[in-house]
């Protein structure tokens, strides 16, 4: 009895393509600053849900800082949210983006950066580098205002 094993059938039939067509130069959104990430963002983004739980976005962009594309990548509690860094950088790869910026809400209102946003933030950071993506900023955002880390230097 020499029977194939299924996992030879399949990794000898396996194909995968991308396919992925970006917005028209000129259409594309320039990003230039922390505040108009935040004003990009909060055009894409559900403000009603902002005092409600903590979620977790990411913006694509392009080596000139156009805008690919917006994603919310998790939602947690009022506390917390967990991103998956490895799904951030899939989203990154498959629209072909040189850099991002990540950003979360904190439904307390409270701006303050914790010593878990910081190990967070520097472990996207890690592994966008060896992706030759940039991290160019983390903001945090309230129903009222937003934090940037590359200003607050926490970047």
């Amino acid at each position: 009895m020499n029977r194939k094993l299924p996992s030879t059938e399949l990794l000898g039939s396996s194909q995968i393509e991308i396919h992925y067509k970006r917005p028209h130069f000129h259409e594309m959104l320039c990003i230039a600053s922390a505040q108009d990430a935040n004003e990009i963002l909060r055009k894409y983004i559900n403000l009603n849900q902002l005092d409600v739980r903590e979620c977790f976005w990411v913006i694509l962009l392009t080596n000139a800082n156009r805008l690919l594309g917006v994603s919310e990548v998790a939602c947690g509690t009022t506390t917390a949210v967990q991103p998956n860094p490895k799904y951030i950088m899939q989203l990154a790869l498959l629209v072909n983006a040189s850099a991002i910026i990540v950003a979360h809400s904190h439904p307390s209102g409270n701006l303050t950066i914790s010593k878990s946003d910081v190990r967070e933030t520097n472990k996207l950071k890690q592994l966008a580098k060896l992706m030759d993506i940039t991290l160019l900023d983390h903001l945090i955002i309230t129903s009222e205002s937003f934090c940037s880390f590359a200003r607050e230097g926490e970047l």
